[in-house]
């Protein structure tokens, strides 16, 4: 009966989301405290049963149950436990029951810890989070319920897709839907603001932090994704421009834009119309790459033929979701205005531009996905749109946005002075220019390509340390460590994602600039020198796992007649599928990434040898984690939590405050404190 159980907690979760969806916004309509209150409780009970659910299938999965048909197509009695386990989110169906757990646990964080907020707004954005709820719950229920029975039983199952059998994917999926699902919350609260019409300084500075938790699970997923492809796919490469790569990175780059227009609209309540669109497209696209993948639409648009169910559910989820909050959006648009003007030159300016770029950027990215899904839907042709179409459109656009990205943190809001940019930018600039046309000229392998990457990761990281040198010079009597303590979480938050994005770009640039890749052919005991390095095939041996057999070999690394250590890739036979595999081995370092593949066995017992030498490869997934700090840094600033106290200790003098309160008090209210 444990899949039965399963099933019935995922219908009475559905019923309190419908309760949730209700109650709440017919209590911040009427006023009733008792019904806003309502939200939160049914949060909570979806939660218990969602979790429920998940034990449920969990225990299938481990208990190897193949009368049920999920877990019979994606584990086998030899699969190893961890693996059993984690094949609960290895397909379509047990990823949407993650996505709703997830989006529960979301929910609950926000009943948790947004209490602060005016009883009124938060009843709002339980009732929005709860409609996404029903769509994603009823999508299960209806056309991927992982509960299915298979009757009579399977001898045995098919087994976890090989590709899925690694450390890297027990983590990295739990993490991209942290990032999508989070963004929901940023969605609700915009959703919320434009509801109640309290499109205001304070909805902005309430949606802050959770939109940058969102922000950073999604940057953490992205970053483990592609080092798992990095060591685990066996062709040396990180990034590949592929359609399942861009549904993850679309969403990441409007949400970047997100993050910054929140800032502006908290500062200055400017750019209002900005952040609800962006907030909007942001989820959107977190929904549409999501559904995307486990659709199976990106293999083959004709999946909609298979199930057309799925599919056109999928179709009106989108359109409901999108089309609802366009028209909610027009309905307020003629109060969007305000917000005061700015000068072209000011820090308002650069973050609009750089909103303007990210958008364009996501859009191309997004055109360049879709397009030959469209025109083989509609039997126009095939089409394949690979790296040098997204190279040669993403390089050029992203430029200018790194480039505002630090001269923005210089300028001061509203407006500023051209000869004060000048004075304290144009050395910079200068010093930036020089060291990327110096590394051009001075070596070979590098280009004016590779001269522009370290031009505008020098512009990073030098005006990051001159922007850190001005917020500690000497002021007053206040000492050094005074002075470090005196700056907000925030403000180091944002300071170590932009030096991270100066790392990731000098990565980026060299590992593409600077790689050496070859093919050997090499016998036990033969030797080959690669980068500097000289490789000796050791030996060659079998390996029998529960669920793989491996040729093993043992390559030693020296350099100089010094060992500097050894490498073991396999070539790997899954027994259920009988699918062939291939598992690096990398020698890892600060400076460079040794990395060894085995191709295929030769007639004379040698081997096929695929060697990459990968410099500066390691500096890609640093600045993914500096920027992740950050994330987290300004997330957790203290500001928020003191003011949203202040808000708390104010809602509960006046609980009742009439939701039609004039927004030009409440924005200028929002500012001072």
């Amino acid at each position: 009966m444990i899949a039965e159980l399963g099933h019935y907690a995922l219908i009475l979760a559905l019923a309190l989301a419908f309760v949730q969806a209700t109650l709440p916004l017919v209590g911040a309509h009427t006023g009733r405290l008792g019904l806003m209150r309502a939200g939160s409780a049914a949060a909570q009970g979806q939660l218990l049963f969602l979790l429920f659910a998940y034990a449920c299938l969990t225990w299938a999965f481990i208990d190897t149950d193949f009368s049920v048909q999920y877990v019979a197509l994606h584990s086998n009695t030899a699969t190893p436990l961890i693996y059993r386990i984690t094949a609960v989110w290895g397909s379509h169906e047990g990823s949407l029951l993650l996505w709703n757990l997830t989006m529960a646990g979301w929910m609950v964080a926000v009943t948790r810890y947004s209490r602060g907020l005016p009883p009124e707004f938060l009843a709002r954005v339980m009732g929005v989070l709860g409609w996404v709820s029903i769509g994603f719950l009823l999508f299960m229920l209806a056309t991927s319920n992982p509960f299915i029975r298979l009757l009579p039983a399977a001898a045995e199952g098919r087994d976890l897709n090989p590709l899925l059998q690694d450390p890297g994917m027990i983590i990295h999926p739990p993490l991209l839907y942290m990032g999508y699902v989070g963004f929901s919350v940023a969605f609700a609260f915009a959703l919320a603001a434009l509801i109640s019409g309290r499109l205001d300084a304070a909805w902005a500075r309430w949606s802050r932090p959770w939109t940058t938790m969102a922000w950073v699970f999604l940057t953490a997923g992205i970053a483990i994704g592609a080092g798992w492809a990095y060591y685990e796919l066996g062709w040396g490469g990180w990034w590949f421009w592929d359609p399942v790569e861009n549904s993850s990175l679309m969403p990441w780059l409007l949400g970047t834009a997100l993050m910054h227009s929140l800032a502006v609209t908290e500062k200055r309540g400017a750019f209002r119309s900005w952040t609800v669109l962006l907030a909007i497209g942001t989820f959107s696209l977190s929904l549409l790459g999501a559904f995307l993948v486990r659709s199976g639409v990106l293999t083959s648009v004709h999946a909609f033929a298979v199930d057309p169910s799925r599919g056109l559910f999928i179709l009106a989820f989108l359109v409901v979701i999108i089309g609802a909050s366009l028209l909610l959006y027009a309905w307020r648009a003629p109060t969007l205005g305000g917000g005061g003007s700015f000068g072209l030159l000011s820090r308002d300016t650069a973050l609009l531009c750089n909103n303007v770029l990210l958008s364009v950027v996501a859009a191309s990215v997004l055109l360049g996905t879709l397009y030959p899904l469209l025109l083989d839907a509609l039997n126009l042709g095939k089409l394949s749109v690979g790296p040098p179409y997204f190279e040669t459109v993403f390089v050029p656009l992203m430029t200018p946005v790194v480039v505002l990205m630090m001269l923005g943190a210089f300028l001061r809001w509203k407006s500023d002075e051209p000869v004060r940019m000048l004075r304290q930018l144009l050395p910079t600039a200068i010093a930036c220019m020089i060291l990327g046309s110096a590394a051009a000229l001075l070596s070979e392998r590098l280009g004016w390509g590779a001269a522009l990457g370290l031009g505008l990761a020098a512009w990073v990281l030098l005006g990051s340390l001159q922007l850190l040198a001005g917020q500690l010079k000497p002021r007053g009597q206040a000492a050094l460590k005074q002075r470090i303590a005196g700056l907000s979480a925030s403000w180091w938050g944002m300071w170590l994602a932009h030096l991270g994005i100066g790392i990731f770009i000098i990565g980026v640039t060299l590992v593409n600039s600077l790689e050496i890749s070859r093919d050997v052919r090499l016998h036990i005991g033969g030797s080959t020198d690669f980068a500097g390095y000289t490789l000796t095939f050791q030996d060659m041996r079998e390996v029998r796992m529960s669920n793989y057999d491996a040729a093993r070999a043992t390559l030693l690394l020296s350099r100089d007649g010094r060992a500097r250590g050894s490498l073991t890739p396999e070539k790997r036979l899954y027994i259920a599928q009988q699918m062939p595999m291939t598992e690096a081995s990398l020698d890892i370092g600060l400076w460079r990434d040794i990395y060894v593949a085995l191709g295929e066995p030769l007639d004379d017992d040698s081997w096929i040898i695929h060697l990459h030498y990968k410099p500066f490869i390691s500096w890609i997934w640093a600045g993914c984690l500096l920027m992740g700090i950050g994330g987290i840094s300004a997330a957790a600033d203290r500001r928020y939590r003191r003011k949203a106290a202040a808000q708390q200790r104010k809602s509960s003098l006046a609980p009742h405050a009439a939701p039609g309160m004039d927004s030009a008090a409440i924005s200028s209210e929002s500012v001072q404190s």
